[in-house]
């Protein structure tokens, strides 16, 4: 079984980071409501690649207008200076759509729990960067968080445990993003 390797205790922070400036990045792809729920796992537009990879995750997250929640949430955990930091990173970042989904007991939890919500933002972080097609190969990768995502490719989908990836290889300048549609919770 293929996994990626877990990143250094020193460099989680930055990793955290990493997630809500990637879950930014996607948001840039724009909308695509015509898929009818189907996972699009090509690339993005060369043009949203190309502006994103000037950017670092963090300046695509605040740019992107999609990732509120997420953002938010980094900077609750105080990793929100962490995003900016040298990768790469692969993230598989939940939309707000995604965080809409969770109870708020839930979101309210997170909120008054910080290791429990760094430990929920770190398993949408994975060392190294893995574009789609690496991911397509992989059964598991070990997240930030020390647990592992299941990974499993069927019909064209990419599914990161119950998750969608809605759009995959959103590029920014310290990693790379696949948008999901569900949030992880290990």
């Amino acid at each position: 079984m293929k996994m990626l390797k877990k990143l250094p205790a020193a460099r989680l922070v930055g990793a955290v980071g990493l997630a809500v400036a990637s879950l930014a990045v996607a948001a840039c792809g724009g909308d695509d409501d015509s898929s009818g729920g189907a996972a699009a796992t090509p690339a993005p537009a060369a043009s949203t690649m190309e502006e994103s990879m000037d950017a670092n995750i963090v300046e695509t997250a605040v740019a992107a207008g999609d990732f509120t929640t997420l953002t938010s949430l980094v900077e609750e955990a105080g990793l929100a200076e962490t995003l900016a930091g040298e990768g790469p990173f692969t993230v598989f970042a939940p939309t707000d759509a995604a965080f809409a989904k969770v109870p708020e007991a839930t979101l309210d939890s997170l909120a008054a729990d910080p290791e429990a919500l760094e430990a929920v933002l770190l398993y949408h972080v994975v060392e190294g960067e893995a574009r789609a097609s690496d991911v397509a190969e992989l059964d598991s990768a070990e997240t930030l968080n020390g647990a592992s995502v299941t990974l499993e490719t069927a019909g064209g989908s990419v599914m990161v445990n119950d998750a969608q990836v809605v759009q995959a290889d959103v590029a920014a300048s310290n990693g790379v993003i696949h948008v999901i549609d569900q949030v992880l919770i290990p």
